[in-house]
């Protein structure tokens, strides 16, 4: 059946422009691209998997894909998080799923793949992970069996009848997937080393998905669009190179079974490789493989649709405008917020919330690390709703948790100052973004600036709000976002050591000899550590934890490995810091083993200390016996549902009080800015 999307507001803007897709009128060309969110039930796409979905739908975008990695058969699990067509349980779900996508007028596309050697022999079914070849990834560690023939007829099978599951659940379409998964896994001669007539030469390598694609086609009829996820180049020697990749397109072109690419980038077989070459984060630019899709556009002819890293709407109408693709797949950009392309339409294209490329959505997928609403649409509101009454909100603290707090209480109509004791907005932000590899975050900060100047809330900087201060303001509800300092206050000789702050904001320059202690596993170590060792100063990172950067999200992670292995950067593990003293001309950090409990003495010339932040409580402590909720936030309210006020039984005169972010204690923007959405939304 043909989904024709609403009309709209068209403008001249190309990303506004319909495109035809075999018998899907698309209304614009931005679509988000399958991803695993990890929303599903047991494999079933039910309401929190379909929310998430709708509220894209409903924020304009032309098409929004499903699925991602779902599995076509028993064998395909990696444990979890994937949508399951191995069988038809999952059809009235998927039914309901794209009523729902309909209605708002976009079309919707399900992604059918089997995992291959991504799979995993210790979950799910616990069944033999199988392969074109004997040979192991990486990342996902399994031994795989080399498939017979019996294998490969079973499952070009099984991707046939997932394929007819997903249009009988009312999808516009489907695609496969070559990358790192089975398909992809024949096509490649990295992971195919079989002699047989599936091995060797492109056509013979080309043969297991071109039979999948015979099969799908065979069931679900012409007119249902079926496309491809295709490697472009994967950009190692021993794997399909440019030219390669074009000789494995024509094939699949000839033989007609599809009808569009989405092309992809690289490997994904290791860390490194998924997130440098594959699902760029904040160490690559922005859209770092139009160029090569560019490349692949001159030698093919069917549409093509490309979404790694663009970010941003400039990006992707470049991309729309030169040619360079039919479809732009802004996929983390539209986690960070669902309604870009209503606002496009609008004309508010500068009040998107930006995605920066911190990919903490694949960390904690699907949360983005400044929209808390993205994947809880079951529990928090992508929208603020109005108050019932407007009220007198009073900020302290213009970091993330301040800002956010500011900004959805003026959304919900209530009248709101924000107070910030520093020269500029932003909190520990500001350190953040002073790292290279990080500067995108200040983003986060520049959007919520924006915001609170259209809402009319007014800021004051260089402002240190006392408890007199802001009495006087006669509040109804103040909130505490005043963050916290470095903690180095459990540190015998922390008067000798300096904190990463310190180091990244330029107050205190770095030694020659540096000692870097990480406490926490997260960014700010690690930024300190690349910050130093590219001006060429020795430096030795330590940790207690038993591997490094143990709290970022893999993609940091194994940049911030790589960078360190390419600047000579040492380390230490296991390694709890217990004391720093004085020695000579220099100073001597004493590390106590977190195994072994042996002591063990470095001597050097600077420590810099990272050991998350105390919280700033003082005038949060003087204020609570005036709060008519003593300064308690119920965490039972907090976390309930429903919204509306808090039943505080405040009379008038008194206010609420309640504090958040780090001023209560140490953790990320994510935890700051959902945990201010969560409360203000309530107010």
């Amino acid at each position: 059946m043909t989904r024709h999307a609403d009309a709209g507001d068209r403008t001249s803007d190309p990303l506004l422009q319909p495109f035809q897709l075999k018998s899907i009128q698309l209304r614009n060309r931005i679509v988000s691209t399958s991803h695993a969110s990890m929303l599903d039930e047991g494999g079933m796409p039910l309401e929190r998997y379909q929310r998430y979905h709708e509220e894209k739908a409903r924020g304009g975008l032309a098409m929004t894909m499903v699925g991602g990695s779902a599995m076509t058969s028993p064998d395909s699990s990696w444990g979890g998080g994937q949508l399951d067509l191995s069988s038809d349980r999952i059809i009235p779900h998927l039914q309901q799923l794209s009523a729902r996508i309909h209605a708002q007028g976009a079309a919707v596309m399900c992604q059918v793949s089997h995992l291959g050697r991504r799979a995993t022999s210790f979950a799910n079914h616990w069944l033999p992970v199988v392969a074109p070849s004997r040979i192991r990834e990486t990342r996902n560690r399994a031994f795989p069996r080399e498939m017979d023939r019996s294998d490969i007829d079973r499952i070009v099978a099984d991707f046939a009848d997932a394929a007819r599951r997903c249009v009988e659940g009312g999808m516009d379409g489907l695609e496969t997937v070559t990358g790192g998964h089975l398909i992809g896994q024949f096509l490649s001669p990295r992971t195919n080393q079989r002699t047989d007539g599936f091995g060797g030469s492109a056509r013979n390598r080309a043969r297991f998905g071109l039979m999948a694609h015979e099969a799908i086609r065979k069931a679900v009829g012409d007119d249902v669009a079926v496309g491809i996820r295709f490697v472009i180049d994967e950009g190692v020697s021993d794997g399909s190179d440019v030219e390669d990749c074009l000789e494995l397109a024509r094939l699949f072109e000839r033989e007609g079974h599809i009808d569009f690419f989405n092309c992809i980038y690289g490997r994904m077989d290791t860390e490194l490789a998924l997130t440098e070459d594959n699902m760029p984060g904040m160490f690559q630019a922005n859209a770092p493989f139009l160029g090569k899709v560019e490349q692949f556009r001159k030698e093919t002819r069917l549409p093509l649709l490309h979404a790694a890293g663009i970010r941003d709407l400039a990006t992707a109408r470049h991309a729309v405008r030169e040619g360079i693709v039919d479809l732009v797949g802004m996929t983390r950009a539209h986690i960070a917020d669902p309604h870009l392309v209503e606002k496009l339409i609008r004309g508010e294209e500068d009040r998107v919330r930006p995605c920066i490329g911190a990919s903490y959505c694949l960390y904690k997928k699907v949360n983005c690390i400044h929209n808390p609403t993205s994947g809880r649409e079951t529990t928090l509101s992508p929208t603020v709703a109005r108050a019932g009454e407007p009220l007198k909100v009073v900020v302290v603290g213009g970091g993330p948790a301040g800002l956010e707090a500011a900004r959805v209480s003026a959304e919900r109509g209530h009248v709101v100052a924000l107070y910030e004791a520093a020269p500029k907005l932003g909190g520990q932000i500001l350190v953040a973004a002073s790292a290279a590899e990080r500067k995108d975050l200040i983003a986060i900060v520049d959007w919520r600036v924006r915001e609170l100047e259209h809402l009319g809330v007014p800021v004051h900087c260089n402002t240190y709000a006392d408890t007199d201060a802001i009495l006087a303001q006669s509040p109804d509800i103040v909130i505490m976002a005043t963050g916290g300092v470095p903690d180095l206050e459990w540190l015998d000789g922390a008067e000798l050591c300096d904190s990463v702050w310190d180091v990244l904001t330029g107050s205190v320059a770095g030694k020659d000899d540096v000692l870097i202690y990480d406490g926490t596993g997260r960014q700010p170590a690690a930024s300190c550590t690349l910050h130093l060792a590219r001006q060429g100063k020795a430096v030795l990172l330590a940790t207690p934890d038993d591997s490094l950067s143990i709290e970022m999200p893999y993609t940091d992670k194994s940049s911030f490995r790589r960078r360190f292995a390419e600047l000579g950067v040492r380390s230490m593990t296991d390694m709890r810091l217990v004391r720093v003293s004085r020695r000579a001309n220099g100073l001597v950090a004493l590390f106590r083993h977190e195994l072994t409990g042996a002591e063990t003495e470095i001597e050097t010339k600077q420590v810099v200390v990272e050991h998350g932040t105390a919280p700033l409580t003082e005038v949060y402590d003087d204020l609570r016996g005036r709060a008519a909720n003593r300064g308690v936030t119920d965490p039972r309210w907090l976390i309930a549902r429903e919204s509306g006020a808090e039943r505080t039984g405040r009379a008038p005169g008194t206010f609420d009080l309640h504090r958040i972010g780090d001023a209560v204690a140490s953790r990320d923007i994510y935890s700051s800015i959902h945990e201010a959405y969560r409360l203000c939304s309530k107010l």
